[in-house]
């Protein structure tokens, strides 16, 4: 009787065993593709509105936090709460609106930036429902003056 032969080692590797190693290169080349998506895609996504702010000679920085109210030359009133997400109401819902923004808040902050095609009116109407729900600070926000020697 002949005792079949028992496969080596050797013959292990030949037969179809699969290697234990990683190749990193493609793995490489992906990462380095979706970084390059990633740093093209996300300044695209710093939504903002075309808002042409009236010129003053003053810094209008705001001093402290408060809610940002945009309102656009087609009267949309954008509010930004800080949390990175814009939305946006008519006149008619903004009283509600900031009601139950300011809830539970003690500082009531109010920055209004205003396009300047805007009347005036529209812009005081918004002050006054500021202040009808208790606002303390109602700012406006403009733009820098652009000198024009600079240009030269």
């Amino acid at each position: 009787m002949v005792l079949p032969k028992l496969p080596s080692i050797r013959s292990k590797r030949e037969i179809g065993t699969s290697l234990a190693e990683i190749n990193v290169t493609p793995f490489v080349d992906v990462m380095l593709v979706l970084l390059i998506i990633f740093m093209v895609t996300t300044p695209m996504m710093q939504s903002g509105m075309a808002v042409s702010l009236p010129q003053a000679e003053t810094d209008t920085a705001p001093a402290d936090p408060g809610l940002k109210l945009t309102v656009t030359a087609d009267k949309f009133i954008h509010l930004d709460e800080g949390t990175g997400t814009l939305s946006f109401i008519n006149i008619n819902l903004l009283e509600n609106r900031l009601r139950s923004y300011y809830q539970n808040k003690t500082k009531k902050v109010v920055y209004i930036n205003a396009d300047e095609s805007i009347p005036y009116g529209f812009v005081v109407s918004i002050m006054d429902i500021a202040k009808k729900i208790g606002v303390e600070t109602v700012g406006l926000g403009t733009a820098p003056i652009e000198d024009k020697t600079k240009n030269r």
